[in-house]
């Protein structure tokens, strides 16, 4: 166990307990029966329901032998960066993670993060049927296997104030939660200022940021209404989570109960896919309700976006290699 580690347990008020367990058994002796699954989204997050409804599933389809316990909220102390480590080092056997905060360790992870690529959900689903073996490869290096994979709804920036182009963003602090989304952000003249999803809400009480992009959920998740006015359906980029578990806790299990865990996986996942696209329409009402007034981004003010953005993409490949280019090619020979 490394110092890191111990510091995370000790913030969580579980170092004792779990250092002792994992000094003397190591990391893979966590219980295959009794599974704890940290999420760093609130509970009532569609992410969170989601994955209730997944343990409640594999709990029926193990004959009980498989009990998930959900914890939302970053109630033991995980942070959602950290979630990919911590799955690695199997301090969790199963765990949520955002796959765009993963980019500096993992750059095949953004693929779908890059400005303007994916223009809707069947766009994201053409997409992912390229990109899923590649995201499995990465996932194995980390000692991981996806189970399954959702997509947040579209993106919005949320503002204080009205915007009618790309010139009324220059240098507003914005909160941005990835590598592609700040580059985005500062390449259009704004201010970014990269924080994790548990640091937001703070942040705009104490005003150290004036907008946010974020989807509709996360901004009922905030109540945004009590910090910003406007919200602009962008679809700049698209992010998806991924609940994905520990390779030692994995083979762990004996075949009928792996065989069991990801049929059902496979049968939830285009399940939560339609609870993430639906979403987006119930929680933008929640926010127009509650006072944050829908704009309209004309397509002058997209069409500039998109050519102060364009250089993002291409460095991204650059950067990444044949794993980025071959997906991508793939996804636009199939008229993605």
């Amino acid at each position: 166990m490394t110092m890191r580690h111990i510091r995370w347990l000790k913030a969580t008020g579980l170092a004792a307990a779990t250092a002792l367990a994992i000094g003397a058994m190591g990391a893979a002796s966590v219980s295959a029966k009794d599974w704890d699954l940290p999420l760093a989204w609130p509970d009532g997050n569609f992410h969170v329901k989601n994955a209730k409804v997944f343990a409640a599933e594999v709990k029926k389809a193990t004959n009980g032998e498989i009990n998930i316990n959900i914890h939302p909220g970053g109630s033991l102390g995980f942070k959602g960066p950290e979630m990919m480590s911590v799955l690695r080092d199997g301090l969790v056997p199963i765990g949520d993670f955002y796959l765009g905060q993963q980019v500096g360790e993992v750059p095949i992870m953004g693929l779908e993060g890059q400005p303007y690529l994916v223009n809707g959900f069947e766009g994201l689903k053409k997409l992912y049927k390229y990109w899923k073996p590649e995201l499995a490869k990465a996932a194995k290096r980390y000692n991981m296997k996806i189970l399954y994979h959702v997509p947040w709804p579209r993106q919005y920036v949320y503002t204080k104030v009205p915007i009618s182009d790309v010139g009324d963003l220059k240098g507003i602090k914005i909160r941005t939660y990835s590598k592609s989304t700040t580059a985005l952000f500062n390449k259009i003249g704004m201010t970014s200022v990269q924080m994790p999803w548990g640091e937001v809400v703070p942040s705009l009480a104490a005003g150290t940021i004036d907008a946010v992009t974020t989807s509709s959920s996360s901004g009922v998740d905030g109540k945004f209404w009590e910090f910003l006015k406007y919200m602009y359906p962008t679809s700049h980029v698209w992010g998806s989570n991924i609940v994905a578990v520990n390779l030692d806790a994995w083979n762990g299990l004996t075949d009928a109960q792996r065989a069991a865990i990801e049929a059902t996986a496979k049968r939830l996942e285009p399940v939560f896919w339609g609870v993430s696209s639906e979403e987006d329409a119930t929680k933008s009402k929640t926010l127009n309700d509650n006072g944050v007034a829908m704009g309209m981004v004309s397509d002058t003010m997209m069409a500039d976006m998109r050519m102060r953005t364009k250089s993002i993409l291409e460095d991204y490949i650059k950067g990444t290699g044949s794993s980025a280019s071959n997906v991508i090619n793939a996804f636009r020979e199939s008229g993605g």
